[in-house]
């Protein structure tokens, strides 16, 4: 796996899985946090942040369902990469339907703001970034906490009054994100990136036997927290919408389909369908970079055609308690 190695990009420096054949995530290395404090070094500021994101990484779309949500369009700016991720990692190809240039530093690759923020960084290039346009540096490459900082940073300066972290929840919050996180979210990648049969049963299993769980407890209630939507319905978001069209085929995650799932197909739909979701879903980008960037699971680059799903038709989950934010039905 292709990574820097003390500033210089190497080719050979990471393996993904270890000795037993299980898929192993590396840890993000930039962890500093925007605080709404006067003696923060990075204060919420509108137009100070600019964030770096595949439409195809869900881990990514996570950051840009936030800042719709939230409406933080105005005041956090974004560049997209190349849903295709060669040797030289992720790139910049505005030529491209749905790609940007780089709008801070016109860089050619992504890498080259790790090392600006670190010239002798040891780590992988992932995105999301969240880039501090005055302090010159990354701030946090760490979608989760990235998140987070939307949420409980930029108030003032967020255009919905939508608030996906809301007291009385956070606990039930926190608890679902640990919970979903490694069986589901990162299940999926435990699967496809097993290189040994015994790992590969374990990830699949953990992964089906938390989505029966999660099927069955949204039987009665619209999100996973209770009653409101919150960060935890959007992690579980960006796997789902992928699932049925890349990690079914692609990473061999098919024992069932999630639009087979009586819960968790609809409360799919109801999700894509809340105001400021559906356009930050790229479907194209997504299947390209699964299906073009991981030789070792498709080597042939054939991009699978199917299935072809209807995430706008009717979901019946408003016949449950609670619903969208007041400020995302008025947009609507």
């Amino acid at each position: 796996m292709n990574m820097l190695v003390d500033g210089e990009w190497r080719t050979d420096a990471y393996e993904t899985t270890t000795e037993e054949g299980a898929f192993e995530r590396q840890e993000t290395p930039f962890r500093d946090w925007i605080r709404d404090e006067p003696d923060a070094r990075f204060q919420p500021e509108a137009g100070r942040y600019h964030l770096y994101v595949s439409y195809a990484c869900p881990w990514a779309h996570r950051t840009l369902i936030a800042r719709s949500l939230l409406g933080l369009e105005d005041a956090i700016s974004v560049s997209v990469v190349d849903p295709y991720r060669d040797e030289d990692g992720w790139q910049f190809t505005p030529e491209k339907d749905g790609c940007t240039r780089d709008h801070v530093h016109d860089a050619d690759y992504l890498r080259e703001l790790y090392v600006r923020a670190d010239p002798d960084a040891t780590c992988r290039v992932t995105v999301p970034v969240l880039w501090d346009t005055k302090e010159d540096t990354i701030v946090n490459n760490e979608s989760k906490e990235i998140v987070r900082m939307f949420d409980t940073a930029f108030g003032d300066l967020a255009t919905k009054d939508v608030d996906l972290y809301p007291e009385g929840y956070r606990e039930d919050v926190d608890r679902i994100l640990e919970e979903i996180y490694e069986p589901i979210n990162n299940g999926v990648y435990r699967a496809g990136f097993a290189t040994k049969q015994e790992p590969y049963d374990e990830a699949i299993d953990d992964l089906f036997s938390a989505l029966d769980h999660w099927d069955d407890v949204l039987a009665d209630q619209r999100y996973l927290a209770g009653d409101r939507l919150t960060e935890a319905d959007v992690a579980m978001f960006t796997t789902l919408v992928r699932f049925d069209n890349v990690y079914h085929t692609h990473f061999m995650c098919n024992v069932q389909y999630i639009h087979e799932y009586d819960h968790l197909w609809p409360y799919l739909r109801d999700l894509y369908q809340t105001p400021g979701v559906a356009g930050t879903v790229h479907m194209d980008h997504i299947k390209e970079h699964y299906y073009t960037t991981h030789p070792s699971v498709t080597p042939h680059r054939i991009v699978a055609r199917g299935p072809d799903l209807e995430f706008d038709a009717p979901h019946d989950r408003d016949e449950l308690p609670g619903g969208p934010p007041d400020a995302l039905v008025a947009t609507a």
